[in-house]
């Protein structure tokens, strides 16, 4: 594993790929895998900025196979129509659920009324990957790759706050959000195994990479964004950042239920190792509840039966 990069992805002809995110972690995550021969779809809600994306990657690799397709993981009807129109697919080989937001000065809530981190970080990829699931389980040695952050350890799953009923405080609802997605990475491997969905969950996180994640959630002269554009050399450069995520969905020594960050610096820079998994992260309990939960309040149940996948006809909230 060591000084391990791009250059290091198998071949990946022959597999198909989820990819959320048009720029950033996601631009570099697609750009990887269609040059190793991947057929990729780059998911996001903005449709302008996904074509350009398609049109950056094709202009750096002609040979790419790669499309856009519309997803807002903030409106659980969008994931489920996106999902109705992956299934022409026939299989799918790796979902990369990347897309996020962060830290937005001001509480703000998805379509369906949840915490946007909560709901689009988190739960949104939990709904697309319950809904995703037939087709993962019909493809051989498929992997969902979950990004989580270096807050994780500073997060706490609060069922009594899930979606800031009582308070919000941006960085602690960003933290938990990042927990809840490596808690979950953790929760569908064991899910798999008991279940027989022959799936490999993997975690992975980025360090700290220079993104543009710091510009489009908080506001103009938020503590988060002058660090960004005033100390921009504590920053790694995205296609770094990218690493840990494609080694955990390409290298053969990526292992199921894994966690990956960079090497250096407390884990905020380098190449791919496994990573420090918070205790919290590893809490069985609340994973479950955290579970239960989630596939009420998105209206998705992941079956252990075979296809078709059920789910619940719209989401609901529920206390906690």
């Amino acid at each position: 594993m060591s000084h391990w990069t791009a250059a290091d992805i198998p071949s990946q002809v022959g597999r198909t790929a989820v990819v959320t995110g048009t720029g950033g972690l996601g631009y570099e995550d697609a750009l990887a895998l269609a040059r190793a021969g991947c057929r990729v779809v780059v998911a996001g809600r903005n449709p302008e900025k996904g074509l350009q994306a398609v049109a950056r990657i094709r202009a750096e690799f002609s040979q790419a196979d790669i499309r856009f397709e519309l997803l807002d993981l903030a409106r659980i009807s969008s994931i489920r129509a996106f999902a109705d129109r992956m299934t022409e697919m026939g299989q799918l080989h790796l979902l990369i659920n990347n897309a996020g937001v962060m830290v937005p000065p001001t509480l703000t809530e998805t379509a369906d009324g949840f915490e946007l981190q909560f709901g689009t970080n988190y739960l949104g990829h939990f709904a697309l990957t319950g809904l995703l699931l037939p087709l993962l389980r019909q493809s051989e040695r498929a992997r969902v790759v979950t990004v989580s952050s270096i807050a994780a350890p500073q997060g706490e799953i609060d069922f009594d706050n899930l979606n800031a009923e009582q308070s919000y405080h941006a960085m602690t609802a960003y933290s938990q959000s990042k927990l809840a997605c490596l808690m979950f990475a953790f929760e569908l491997q064991r899910r798999s195994d008991a279940h027989g969905w022959n799936l490999a969950s993997i975690a992975a996180h980025p360090g700290v990479a220079r993104t543009e994640l710091l510009h489009n959630g908080p506001g103009r002269f938020s503590i988060h964004r002058m660090v960004r554009d005033l100390l921009p050399f504590l920053f790694q450069p995205v296609a770094q950042g990218a690493l840990p995520t494609l080694f955990a969905a390409t290298a053969s020594e990526a292992e199921p239920a894994g966690y990956y960050g960079p090497n250096r610096l407390g884990e905020t820079r380098g190449y791919p190792v496994a990573a420090r998994i918070p205790p919290q992260a590893l809490d069985e309990e609340v994973a479950a509840r955290l579970w239960e939960v989630s596939e009420q309040l998105a209206g998705v149940q992941f079956r252990a039966q075979p296809l078709p996948l059920q789910a619940c006809s719209k989401p609901r909230r529920i206390a906690g």
